[in-house]
């Protein structure tokens, strides 16, 4: 089972598989791993104990950053990975990131941006479309069409806890809708970054 696995100058952290989306370009439904990771399916949900030894495992000082995403949504384990990052701040001073769909708030029922500010320093959201309707065509979320709302709320929210705060969008999308993607982007004031599709 792969908790921990090494991309670059990255470790990530693999703590869930649950995801209330099923984006039509996820990179789970072809394959079980990326790069050299080992299969990140995994066979139960690590506890807080289980990942703090893996930590042992690794030097951390080797990394630039601590990113949790594995094949999953993160933030499903919002408590865990407070608890986590805690842990990981009081042996070491590296970046954290996650890397997130942006729909906490509605897995949770509640603003969980502020729930971050001490303990993650970093957030990557998954914009993936420039508007609601093409949100829901290509994200297909379990919430419906007001989870786009929902997650610009929670880059909002992000924006006024975080340091560092970036949207994402996959090259599957058109260039028009990129470009309205960045638009979007740009009048929110959160850079956004093209990502291929691995």
């Amino acid at each position: 089972m792969t908790i921990l696995y090494p991309i670059g100058d990255s470790l990530y952290v693999n703590i869930t598989n649950q995801c209330p989306c099923r984006c039509v370009f996820c990179i789970r439904m072809e394959t079980d791993h990326v790069g050299n990771s080992g299969s990140l399916w995994l066979d139960h949900e690590p506890s807080i104990e289980e990942v703090k030894e893996e930590f042992k495992k690794f030097n951390i000082d080797d990394y630039k950053e601590i990113v949790f995403c594995g094949y999953g949504e993160p933030l499903v384990r919002l408590n865990e990975i407070i608890e986590i990052s805690n842990f990981i701040k009081s042996i070491s001073n590296i970046k954290i990131r996650i890397n997130t769909n942006g729909l906490a708030d509605l897995i949770h029922n509640k603003d969980t941006a502020v729930l971050l500010k001490d303990s993650i320093d970093a957030v990557s959201i998954s914009l993936n479309a420039p508007d609601k309707k093409r949100y829901y065509e290509v994200t297909r979320p379990k919430f419906g069409e007001k989870s786009f709302d929902a997650l610009l709320k929670f880059a909002s929210q992000c924006k006024k806890y975080l340091k560092d705060v970036s949207f994402s969008v996959v090259d599957e999308i058109s260039d028009e809708e990129i470009d309205n993607a960045k638009k979007l982007a740009k009048d929110m004031d959160i850079p956004l970054r093209v990502r291929h599709k691995q």
